[in-house]
């Protein structure tokens, strides 16, 4: 046999080491991996490696109970999230919550019999499925569903146990959808489901309520079918907080707030998404209100060099920042100001539990860029904090507050509290030291985006995004507090650093504008952009109506701006109308100059009707202006004109939905049922298109 030598011996030595790597695939040396390592952290791109196969993933840890979202804002994955906690602790669900999109559904038909699925569903827009549950709507609805094994049979769902909850608003036409079509489509294919399909009302502001009276005799239901014996609801937590006194809070590997990995190092690179914010600079930012009690800011976001693109009519996403005042008050009432700066890491004690941001971090970090700590309180929060009260009497207290919606809905709601400002009232300042804080991370809602319409043309300023925002104030005759908006407020601190002001402190709620270790300073903020279906036609030739009191205008700002310099490089532009309302016109005509520029480039092609509600003896808005115009209305649709509705979904929308049916109804001597059947089928040809909020 030939003598090996050292050469050969050290190849041998690689290629049996690489044998070991490729079959065991480090698990004697792998060091745990960092979820938000990428710029893609909790998107579908960085799931690649994790199992799609939620019957899988349910028997490897142990799970009888799957809650799966279709979320937006963050509403509907709390909501998965509170009937995940609810069903382990009262009882005895192995229960996880699954992100529609994270998984594929062809072997649903697999389901077993002594397991149950959840849904909660909101709709968004006009009936359309949220962006991660769109393949699932698409599969489940389809006409010839193919699931793995049993697709030939007319009930391939048979197995399938599920309960349904849905988000909605009924100021939109199509109220709750989502709900209503996936029991449909589930019940089609044999599904069994378990109580009622449960609908909430965001429309009516009884979203909370209708969740809660849901699901107690869905419960009931599901104990039934299921055997399940209810128990002392005791706290059991998701998440374990440990403490680092050992680490500094500047170091380098610490998050302050950074959204992943890519930022915590100061490269952050794209594609840039819901995932992963760009920090842009604000280019220009300018107040275009007179009125010396309210704000309206105009800001020009420059995403050069980004490729961050856009069309015009989409909405670009900014992310706030929770105002120091909020953050400071809420880290005092839990006893936590000496320890705010505390390095702490953060883990899933159960292998279906996602952490919601990056860590190590720190207890401030969490609070001020995390969590959605300036939202209301909901009831069942109230209940489930009372075991933690500083005393018997304020346990009492809050366990009659939480089980009582009239009692709740007087000394909170109406109050305007939110978490730290309830908890300082209840105990008068005394700290709630026993509080767990990973009952926080599981029950606020991870702190999200604000959504603006673009109000400029991406064929005008494509690097640069226009957005129209009023600083929001709310108040209630007796409450306590003026609910302050998040994000505007936010950006007006932003503004006023921009203008010079060397105290940029709107209202005193001390912003941290400079971001996690200064990354956002000069200036900036972090934005990503969401694409629209809220569009121009193709042809400009087509005519257009537009309808869009107060920031309403915002994205008919974009679409006369293209218009206006589509008519400058010589296209035939159709008639491009803009109903327009706000109370004075010496106090919030928005662009009112620039309105009269582009009168000036379109010619007779572009008209602008105003609606001064506070200017005269009677109050006069948009919709009364539609009804003096209804001749010329009704001629340009049976042009073909597109019609686009803007702002307030609760009120103006509706009346606006109603008064074109109105218009049709009469300028054609047709009934009324026709009109509305008119306008109806105008929104599902995409003719008529809203672009609305409640």
């Amino acid at each position: 046999m030939a003598q090996l030598d050292t050469l050969d011996i050290v190849v041998l030595v690689v290629l049996l080491l690489g044998t070991v790597a490729y079959f065991t695939k480090g698990t004697y040396w792998a060091v745990q991996k960092d979820p938000y390592a990428t710029s893609f952290a909790n998107g579908s791109a960085g799931k690649a490696g994790k199992s799609r196969n939620i019957l899988e993933k349910m028997d490897e840890t142990g799970k009888n109970c799957v809650v799966f979202y279709g979320s937006q804002t963050g509403t509907a994955e709390d909501y998965a999230s509170r009937l995940a906690k609810e069903g382990s602790s009262r009882f005895g669900l192995k229960a996880m919550t699954a992100d529609l999109e994270d998984y594929e559904y062809e072997n649903l038909d697999q389901f077993p019999e002594d397991k149950v699925a959840m849904f909660v569903l909101a709709t968004y827009g006009e009936g359309e499925p949220t962006d991660n549950a769109v393949e699932f709507y698409e599969f489940i609805g389809g006409e010839d569903v193919s699931f793995s094994e049993k697709s030939a049979e007319e009930t391939p769902l048979s197995t399938l146990q599920y309960v349904a909850f849905g988000l909605g608003n009924n100021t939109y036409e199509h109220y709750n959808s989502m709900v209503r079509n996936v029991s449909k489509y589930l019940d089609r294919l044999g599904a069994k489901r378990i109580g009622e399909a449960g609908e909430g009302d965001d429309g009516a502001g009884t979203m909370e309520e209708d969740f809660l009276s849901w699901k107690e005799p869905m419960w009931a239901a599901l104990a039934s079918a299921m055997n399940l014996e209810e128990r002392e609801a005791i706290y059991e937590p998701v998440f374990e907080i440990t403490e680092k006194p050992d680490m500094d809070a500047s170091d380098d590997t610490v998050y302050l707030g950074e959204p992943n990995k890519n930022h915590l190092e100061g490269h952050s690179k794209g594609p840039y998404n819901a995932h992963n914010p760009y920090i842009a600079p604000i280019a220009e930012s300018k107040e275009i209100f007179t009125d010396k009690t309210r704000n309206c800011l105009h800001m020009e976001i420059d995403v050069a060099g980004s490729n961050l693109s856009y069309t015009t009519g989409d909405h670009i996403a900014i992310w706030p920042t929770n105002a120091g005042k909020e953050v400071d008050r809420f880290i005092n009432i839990l006893g936590l100001t000496e320890k705010r700066h505390m390095v702490i890491t953060v883990k899933g004690l159960d292998a279906t539990a996602k952490v919601p941001f990056p860590s190590p971090t720190t207890y401030d970090a969490v609070v001020r860029y995390h969590m959605e700590i300036c939202a209301p309180m909901s009831r069942q929060f109230v209940s489930q904090l009372a075991q933690f009260a500083p005393n018997d009497a304020i346990k009492a207290e809050m366990t009659k507050i939480g089980e009582d919606k009239d009692v709740f809905s007087e000394q909170i709601a109406e109050k305007n509290y939110n978490l730290a400002q309830f908890l300082e009232y209840m105990s008068n300042g005394e700290k709630w030291e026993k509080i767990p804080f990973s009952i926080f991370i599981e029950a606020l809602h991870k702190i999200q985006p604000r959504y603006y319409s673009i109000s400029s043309s991406s064929l005008v300023q494509k690097d640069k995004i226009s957005v129209t925002a009023i600083v929001e104030s709310i108040e209630k005759p007796g409450a306590p507090h003026v609910v302050k908006g998040v994000t505007t407020n936010y950006l007006l601190a932003l503004k006023q650093k921009q203008h010079g002001d060397p105290h940029p402190d709107p209202h005193g709620l001390d912003y941290a504008i400079t971001g996690p270790r200064n990354k956002y300073d000069g200036i900036h903020v972090p934005v990503h952009v969401r694409h629209s279906n809220f569009k121009l036609p193709s042809d400009p030739a087509k005519p257009i109506i537009m309808v869009g009191p107060g920031t309403g205008v915002a994205p008919f700002r974009g679409f006369v701006q293209e218009r206006a310099q589509q008519a400058q490089n010589g296209e035939n532009v159709g008639k491009t109308i803009l109903f327009f309302g706000c109370r004075r016109k010496s106090e919030d005509f928005l662009y009112a100059d620039e309105w009269k520029q582009y009168a000036d480039d379109m010619g007779d092609k572009f008209e602008l009707v105003t609606a001064f509600s506070r200017d005269g003896p009677d109050k006069v808005y948009v919709q009364h202006r539609l009804r003096e115009r209804a001749e010329e209305i009704n001629k340009l649709l049976e042009q073909k004109a597109y019609f686009y509705v803007c702002g307030d979904a609760a009120n103006m929308a509706r009346e606006v939905n109603e008064i074109l049916a109105q218009i049709i109804s009469d300028q054609r001597g047709v009934p009324k049922q026709k009109g509305e059947e008119i306008v109806k089928a105008m929104r599902a040809s995409n003719q008529y298109q809203e672009d609305v909020w409640s």
